[in-house]
């Protein structure tokens, strides 16, 4: 009797000191040892983070599997409740909650510098073995799932340099951030790799990395902040020991610039010459700014939702315009100055407009819509800035030798002029006024190859190499007498002369 009493006793001192065990799982995320007097688990809570975030889970058999995506190296706090059997509940308790903290596991590539031999492999080794790999840019990861861990990748590349993003997962239920992998052809010198890739096109306000085969210290020396041209408004930053990254402000490059970042002559940009191209913006975009403004006779009314006032706004839609329609600012509209306008098209009407702009805002009048035209033009929409000069137009008929100036939709005034003799006839066809003058000399050669010089000419508007709209006095108007230009009165040409600035338009016919 003795005997059975003491074997009884012994199990149960066994099963006492038997408890349930929660930990680690080379595989799942935790794993439930039950004792040895058997038991049922009753409840799993998985949290994470400092607000104790639930994170969905699921057990199966013993083991404990997220049933989401969880990143990699993330503190998790596991709670499980096991119920033990009624027969030795008495000795044990009816519940045990058993409780566990760790991190999911992570992996981190080994070297993110490297250098390659001419059709080497791009091969990535990871801390600990990968059960899945991400590789590829930004928002672009091309993901896979390995049949088994391994310990190292081998990417696609085709380049003799480059940079990627790369990402390892030791658990297939697990995310990685990705790291930037670079690497470079051998050589004594500084290798370098630019992203975006060196020549292709890049929107104003794209920033453009730089990442070194050699600390950035030593691959600059004391010029850690390479010139940028156009001169930019932004700034360097420093992303690691091997990479800076230059991010513009405001409105960064400007439309249709071309980029270029000034390195050493010891560092060698693989892939070609550090330079870049902005797109330029689009013609239909440059008349709606420029109607806008009041530099065309048209108005123009968007069919969508107005372009927001941002630069980046309006640099995207500089390049991809909104749809709407343009209407004529007045009733009355000369037919010349009619036929010509082409929406989209580029023609004289545009030019002028952009010179007459150019001329308001202090740059080069001549024309073309460079980065500084288009900067300007952004700032003048976005802070309601427009012409205060209205439009004007002015025809000059051959045929009567008169000439006829439209302002805001009224001819202000007609008026008898001297076109060119048949020796030297002034030239048919729409000009845009390029230079404005109050008063001149004028010099050129005469047909018989005698050279004149004519000087204090008063109110000069030329619109076509040496034609010009000017006063010259004569015994009479109405005749070809000059020299190409187109001569009128002083009295007329004093009231014609403040309504051609440059990039009015002169419509010969």
């Amino acid at each position: 009797m003795l005997a059975v009493v003491l074997g009884v006793a012994a199990v149960a001192v066994v099963l006492a000191s038997s408890r349930p065990r929660l930990t680690a799982d080379p595989v799942a995320l935790a794993r439930v040892t039950l004792p040895a007097g058997g038991g049922q688990i009753e409840s799993v809570s998985v949290v994470t983070g400092p607000h104790s975030t639930p994170v969905p889970a699921q057990l199966r058999g013993n083991r404990i599997w997220p049933s989401g995506l969880l990143p990699s190296n993330r503190p998790v706090s596991i709670e499980v409740v096991v119920k033990r059997p009624v027969w030795v509940s008495w000795l044990t308790g009816k519940r045990e909650r058993l409780q566990l903290t760790l991190s999911t596991p992570a992996a981190q590539p080994r070297a993110e510098y490297m250098t390659l031999a001419p059709g080497a492999p791009l091969e990535v080794g990871f801390t600990e073995p990968v059960a899945t790999y991400a590789y590829g840019s930004p928002g672009l990861l091309v993901h896979r799932t390995l049949s088994a861990p391994q310990a190292s990748v081998t990417l696609p590349r085709s380049a003799p340099a480059g940079s990627i993003w790369v990402a390892g997962a030791p658990r297939p239920w697990e995310t990685a951030a990705p790291t930037v992998i670079s690497w470079f052809p051998p050589g004594r010198g500084t290798a370098a790799v630019a992203s975006p890739a060196p020549g292709t096109a890049i929107a104003a306000g794209t920033p453009i990395t730089l990442t070194f085969s050699k600390p950035v210290a030593e691959a600059l020396g004391s010029h850690p902040s390479p010139p940028v041209s156009p001169m930019t408004e932004g700034a360097w930053h420093t992303v690691d020991s091997h990479t800076i990254v230059f991010r513009p402000e405001g409105y960064g490059y400007g439309l249709g610039a071309k980029v270029s970042i000034g390195l050493p002559t010891s560092v060698h940009l693989v892939g070609g010459a550090a330079t870049w191209r902005v797109p330029r913006g689009s013609t239909l975009r440059l008349q709606q700014m420029l109607a806008q403004l009041g530099y065309l006779p048209l108005s123009f009314s968007a069919s969508g939702p107005a372009v927001a006032p941002t630069s980046q706004a309006q640099e995207q839609a500089a390049v991809k315009p909104p749809a709407g329609t343009f209407s004529w600012r007045y009733g009355s509209v000369p037919s010349s100055l009619r036929s010509a306008w082409s929406p989209g098209a580029a023609g004289e009407i545009t030019r002028g407009a952009v010179m007459a702009f150019e001329n308001d805002h202090g740059l080069s009048a001549d024309g073309d819509a460079g980065p500084k035209v288009w900067t300007a033009l952004i700032a003048a929409v976005m802070t309601g800035r427009p012409s205060s000069f209205g439009y004007t137009y002015v025809t000059v008929d051959k045929s009567s030798q008169s000439l006829s100036l439209w302002h805001n939709g009224r001819t202000v005034l007609s008026t008898p002029v001297n076109t060119g003799i048949a020796q030297a006839p002034t030239a048919s066809g729409t000009f845009a006024v390029f230079e404005h003058l109050r008063v001149t000399t004028m010099s050129g050669t005469n047909p018989d190859g005698s050279h004149y010089s004519d000087p204090d000419i008063q109110f000069v508007s030329y619109f076509n190499g040496g034609d010009a709209l000017h006063a010259f006095t004569r015994a009479q108007y109405g005749y070809p007498q000059s020299l190409g230009c187109v001569e009128m009165a002083l009295g007329p040409a004093g009231q014609v002369w403040p309504y051609t600035p440059i990039g009015t338009l002169v419509h010969v016919a």
